[in-house]
């Protein structure tokens, strides 16, 4: 197995959110109430940059520099990037955090650790059985989170049941079983929880009242037009749809542990503190 690179100095005192859009970011928003509670002095700040324009301006950075939150269309660039990455980066082959040090970029993966978080502080510690609707570019993050949770089965459903292919091996390699299937012949589910990974203002039409009618759990990625049709007609049916802000805020806490540490799994100082404090920032009371 080859060595890890050992971890460079941490250098630097500015952080960004980099994507195309990034206009409606909630991520400075987010870590400036973060540094405000841990008493640091960085700025955190937004950046339009497309694909072709990533590498680029990557390399441009200089050691002023102290990392930078990727969200679409650049977690694969960002991956390839990456002179490491941790485990769920890894798996999913999308990077949505790069901690800047003098050895070269270090690669995270913290969506998975937000749905992992948002489900669990609904109450729901253990999923042996999933659903993802889409197989966009969410999905990977998705199926990891839900095995995290003990996922034996997880069914993802898809306009294109080919699209789901590349999914299934993932599963197998985390040793779940990954299911295909479409919006108009989905199969009756007694999934706990459901992750919708699909696009804002997606509306299914009359597929959403058969997905919704076992009920359970649904997060839904979306968080800027709230309510979607889909959790609409998912509370209709009796079940509990919550918005992709939780996942914003708990993926966000982690992307802090990294500014700070390094590593997500040391914790910040008076966390509770923090987590207040960005959860008031775009939460409210």
């Amino acid at each position: 197995m080859p060595r890890q690179p050992r971890l460079g100095m941490l250098i630097g005192t500015k952080l960004a959110v980099w994507g195309d859009p990034v206009a409606h970011s909630l991520s400075p928003r987010l870590h400036a109430a973060a540094y405000g509670v841990l008493g640091v002095p960085w700025d955190y700040s937004r950046r339009q940059v497309g694909e072709a324009q990533f590498d680029g301006a990557l390399t441009a950075l200089d050691e002023e520099w102290r990392g930078l939150s990727l969200t679409m269309p650049l977690k694969r660039a960002a991956a390839a990037s990456a002179l490491t990455l941790d485990d769920r980066a890894r798996l999913t082959g999308a990077v949505n955090t790069l901690l800047l040090t003098t050895d070269g970029p270090r690669g995270f993966n913290t969506d998975v650790g937000g749905l992992v978080a948002t489900i669990r502080e609904q109450g729901v510690e253990e999923v042996p059985f999933g659903r993802i609707l889409g197989a966009g570019a969410t999905t990977a993050s998705a199926l990891v989170a839900l095995t995290e949770l003990g996922a034996r089965r997880v069914d993802v459903v898809a306009r294109r049941p080919e699209a789901v292919v590349p999914l299934i091996g993932l599963g197998e390699a985390l040793g779940v079983e990954v299911v295909p299937a479409d919006f108009t012949m989905a199969p009756p589910s007694g999934a706990t929880v459901t992750i919708a990974t699909l696009p804002g203002g997606t509306d299914l039409g009359a597929a959403a009242d058969g997905l919704a009618a076992h009920g359970g759990l649904l997060v839904d990625v979306v968080y800027g037009s709230w309510p979607t049709p889909l959790a609409t007609t998912w509370q209709r049916a009796g079940g509990l749809p919550v918005s992709g802000l939780g996942m914003l805020l708990h993926q966000a806490v982690l992307q802090v542990r990294v500014f700070v540490s390094g590593s997500t799994e040391i914790e910040l100082d008076d966390e509770p503190a923090v987590l207040a404090a960005m959860r008031e920032a775009v939460m409210g009371d």
